[in-house]
């Protein structure tokens, strides 16, 4: 089954966060930033939970005011920084190689609060694989 959601309001932020909630083995995240501290709770409750997550973010904005990049690998989850004079700025997470999470929605609290942004959630299997094609070649070179 396919769901979209849509921001500002507490749609997209939900969705994100339930997804965390219910991991049980992985989560891939390659988003350009991560400043929202709903989501970053989210991710180190999972972890605590002993789900494999690893993270690839942009370099600009990992060490940004309010970032919790390097909140997240004091926890001690992998996380991978491109460094390239270009923007890593995707934004999709993939759950128990299972479903995909993608879409125009930065993880910060001004995407919930303020932007309109948007999320698909779909468990296709050509999306999956292609999402994770990238995710894997990001992780392999950086």
């Amino acid at each position: 089954m396919t769901q979209v959601f849509f921001s500002p309001g507490p749609d997209c932020l939900g969705h994100i966060i339930n997804r965390f909630l219910a991991a049980r083995r992985s989560v891939d995240v390659c988003v350009f930033t991560i400043t929202d501290d709903r989501i970053t709770r989210a991710i180190l409750d999972a972890h605590r939970r002993n789900v494999a997550i690893r993270i690839i973010t942009d370099n600009d904005k990992a060490y940004d005011a309010g970032s919790d990049i390097e909140r997240l690998a004091a926890a001690g989850i992998v996380v991978k920084v491109d460094r390239t004079p270009f923007h890593m700025h995707h934004k999709f997470a993939i759950f128990d190689e299972a479903q995909l999470v993608n879409g125009s929605y930065n993880w910060t609290r001004g995407a919930a609060e303020s932007n309109l942004e948007n999320i698909i959630d779909t468990a296709d299997p050509v999306a999956l694989a292609a999402f994770q094609r990238e995710f894997d070649r990001l992780w392999s070179v950086l």
